[in-house]
């Protein structure tokens, strides 16, 4: 590899200057040639600010133009840049903002009404992410010296840039985890990182300059903004911004607006309309009968492919899916339909991606083949047959943990194998089956090993369970599980009877159990499982 990320930023606005780039759904665009300007501009206050090569640069609010120009500005002039998931509760950001040692700030103003100023001593200057107005200052002239900024940029034409290289192990992007297990951490990711991930995206995703895409990811995390963002921007593509809460109702609109060429979604999207549109149809009696039918079943599955594609815009090339393991009931069903989706895995220390593989070569219930850039093993005797933890090397890796030493030493062996802890197994084609967390592992009696999130997927695909918790209690399996209660009000069910419904689940799904997984206890919890701002349940706030 002889080009940078920051290399192909630059080629893909000088070969696409009047392209549309940037759009924020339902508002405003730019061309490649505009968001050059606007990173121009940006890169003039970062040097009026004395914003050094390596400076830290957090971001945080709803994805947005402006976030996208942020980002771009600051890994173009040498900074790292950190972004933020909006999600994150104000204490937790605070601590980003000051264990990152970032000095410059754009956060929209309802974040950064929710931050107190004193708390962030290290912040010189926070700009409004809305309009880059100034929302706090340490230093003089600060107006000044961005309206005089502004001023001359609207007589500047710009026909071409050139962009300052770095080296490629340059510390680029500081990501923090939204950790389900305890407190986040801040990922080194370096340009290498990025720009492998870009590279493999642009020689095996099919996307060109002109395609549109809709981002409804958050940016903040490595998922969409590698696959939302960066990659596409790169091939020249036109990105809109789903810059509202990505409600169904809302994001059907905007696909079927924007018609994107790829489409990038995490399990819980496809599951929501899998469970919400499909299941209730396919499980009548005399739908399961005709299912049976080999020729009538062909038509049904044709005509439910075609709705679906439709509800994504109808015109992608693939649906790649990644962030969290998939519901094994919802994938048989789309792989038997023939719809177009591919299931991918990954990590923010990674950059994120380890696996892939385009949507009509994978092999069901694997995650793909590793990347060009990485190597991977188990740790196991027998990878193909035990179960061993997973582990990656090559270019992706991150750099280590910032200012984490035995979190990076614990993570990163002396060999720089990255211990991912997920457990899995690769087959002899070097398709790799994720079986679950090492640290959610669960031991049977006879010392067995039992994966929660199988059983838990199980579970969930179950009518009248919306969602599940395996655990372990004195030495027994138990679940916690949250009803669908939607569902059982419209079967006519009382409260009064779910507990007599998740028992009957559980003696059902324990006949797919093997003796030493078998559930002995379920319990019901009023409500939905915390999340991580990714979606992800943080098992560690959780026991029976």
């Amino acid at each position: 590899m002889n080009k940078s990320l920051i290399k192909y930023i630059e080629q893909a606005i000088n070969s696409n200057l009047n392209k549309k780039a940037l759009s924020d759904y339902q508002g405003r665009t730019l061309t490649y040639m505009e968001t050059a300007q606007q990173i121009n501009n940006l890169h003039s206050v970062f040097k009026k600010m004395n914003i050094k090569h390596g400076d830290k640069i957090a971001l945080i609010g709803k994805n947005s133009l402006n976030w996208a120009i942020v980002y771009l500005s600051a890994i173009t002039y040498g900074a790292v840049i950190v972004p933020v998931l909006p999600d994150f509760h104000s204490a937790d950001v605070i601590h980003i903002l000051n264990h990152s040692d970032s000095v410059f700030l754009f956060a929209s103003v309802n974040h950064f009404e929710q931050i107190d100023e004193t708390q962030i001593p290290n912040i010189n200057i926070v700009l409004s992410l809305e309009d880059f107005s100034i929302l706090y200052t340490k230093k003089k002239n600060t107006e000044t010296v961005i309206n005089k900024i502004k001023e001359s940029s609207l007589n500047t034409t710009l026909n071409e840039v050139n962009f300052k290289d770095y080296p490629l192990d340059n510390l680029t992007s500081l990501v923090y985890t939204s950790g389900t297990t305890g407190y986040s951490k801040g990922v080194m990711l370096s340009l290498n990182s990025l720009t492998q991930n870009f590279i493999y995206a642009k020689n095996n995703m099919p996307l060109k300059s002109g395609d549109n895409i809709l981002s409804f990811l958050p940016l903040a995390h490595a998922y969409g903004c590698s696959f939302e963002f960066i990659f596409p921007f790169c091939i020249g593509c036109h990105i809109t911004f789903l810059n509202k809460i990505p409600s169904p109702k809302i994001i059907v609109k905007a696909f079927s607006e924007i018609k994107p060429q790829l489409v990038l979604s995490v399990p819980l999207v496809i599951e929501k309309v899998y469970f919400a549109q499909v299941k209730p149809i396919i499980s009548t009696t005399k739908m399961q009968i005709l299912l049976q039918t080999p020729i009538i079943s062909k038509i049904i599955k044709k005509k439910i492919n075609a709705k679906l594609t439709d509800a994504f815009g109808g015109n992608f090339h693939e649906i790649v899916i990644g962030g969290a393991a998939m519901n094994i009931e919802v994938e048989d069903f789309f792989t038997s339909i023939g719809f177009k989706f591919t299931i991918g895995y990954g990590m923010t220390e990674c950059g994120p991606l380890i696996t892939y593989c385009p949507w009509n070569k994978r092999t069901p219930h694997t995650c793909g083949k590793v990347v060009h850039s990485l190597q991977i093993k188990i740790d196991s005797p027998d990878q193909e047959n035990i179960v061993g933890e997973i582990l990656v090397k090559g270019a992706n890796v991150m750099n280590g943990y910032y200012k984490n030493p035995e979190a990076s030493n614990e993570a990163l062996d002396d060999e720089g194998w990255l211990h991912t802890g997920d457990l899995g197994i690769v087959d002899k084609e070097g398709f790799v089956y994720i079986k679950g967390r090492k640290k959610n592992m669960l031991l049977g009696p006879s010392g067995q090993n039992i994966y929660p999130e199988e059983i838990e997927a199980k579970l969930n695909s179950m009518k009248y369970i919306m969602e599940s918790l395996v655990l372990e209690d004195n030495g027994k399996i138990v679940a916690l599980i949250y009803p669908d209660y939607a569902e059982i009000n419209n079967d006519n069910y009382s409260e009064k009877d779910i507990e007599k419904i998740l028992e009957k689940k559980r003696n059902e799904i324990n006949t797919q159990l093997p003796d030493y997984s078998k559930i002995m206890r379920v319990k019901l919890v009023p409500q939905e499982f915390e999340k991580t701002p990714t979606k992800k349940i943080k098992r560690f706030l959780y026991n029976y």
